[in-house]
């Protein structure tokens, strides 16, 4: 039996090495629909996160008990069902952020993010990692949705966390950040082809990223081997 994952790896994979949206590239209907705002990705990243934990602890808790020839109708239904609560939620205490997002938060039961998850790690690991697994998924999907909303929002009309007020309350009204009613944005920005060309973009950040770090841990790891081989090669004629 394989060694289960250690938490450490486990957190790494959600935020940056397997994010669901940079990696896998799933669940890209919402993220290109709403990510007109860093708000509206805001919210519907703690939506899906939401569901996500919710559906993965309760696939993890049952997942001795449901035979494997329906597994995948039975994560449906779970995801459905807690899906329908969150929607439910967000529209008696976020009604107007609810408006904004609309059709988007039903189509959250078929994100293949959280089924993904449910089917490959909850259903397979104990609560505890199928919790963690969650929320670290769940919240580098919501980083990702936040960096794009907020890029196509600021580029596109100049402000950022334009009406947080409608998802943090009144209190969260001094984060909004205008450049004024004069700026003249971006129009392509907030289009869905401005979705794509933002996302792509992303994408290549976080590839060229990888390969500096791999780049570098490679000259480090060539740099020890110089510096171990001296050693080793005075060692030897000592012992012959």
């Amino acid at each position: 039996m394989a060694a289960p994952q250690p938490y450490g790896s486990i957190i790494g994979d959600g935020f940056w090495n397997n994010n669901q949206a940079l990696v896998a590239l799933l669940g890209l209907c919402p993220l290109l629909a709403t990510t007109t705002s860093a708000t509206n990705g805001l919210g519907m990243g703690l939506a899906t996160t939401a569901v996500l934990i919710l559906s993965n602890v309760t696939v993890s808790l049952i997942r001795d008990l449901v035979r494997p020839e329906v597994r995948l109708p039975v994560f449906v239904l779970v995801i459905a069902a807690f899906v329908t609560a969150v929607e439910l939620s967000i529209q008696a205490y976020f009604y107007e952020l609810y408006l904004v997002l609309g059709l988007f938060i039903p189509l959250i039961v078929t994100n293949c993010a959280i089924i993904g998850r449910a089917e490959a790690f909850a259903s397979k690991n104990r609560v505890d990692r199928a919790l963690l697994d969650a929320i670290a998924m769940g919240l580098g999907y919501t980083l990702v949705l936040v960096a794009l909303g907020g890029v196509r929002e600021f580029l596109g009309q100049g402000t950022l966390f334009y009406q947080a007020n409608l998802l943090l309350g009144q209190a969260a009204s001094g984060l909004s950040i205008s450049l004024g009613e004069g700026f003249q944005g971006a129009l392509i920005a907030i289009l869905p082809p401005g979705a794509f060309i933002g996302l792509g973009l992303l994408i290549a950040l976080k590839n060229l990223i990888d390969k500096r770090v791999k780049r570098r841990a490679a000259e480090r790891e060539a740099k020890a081997a110089v510096v171990a081989a001296p050693a080793g090669g005075a060692a030897a004629p000592a012992a012959g």
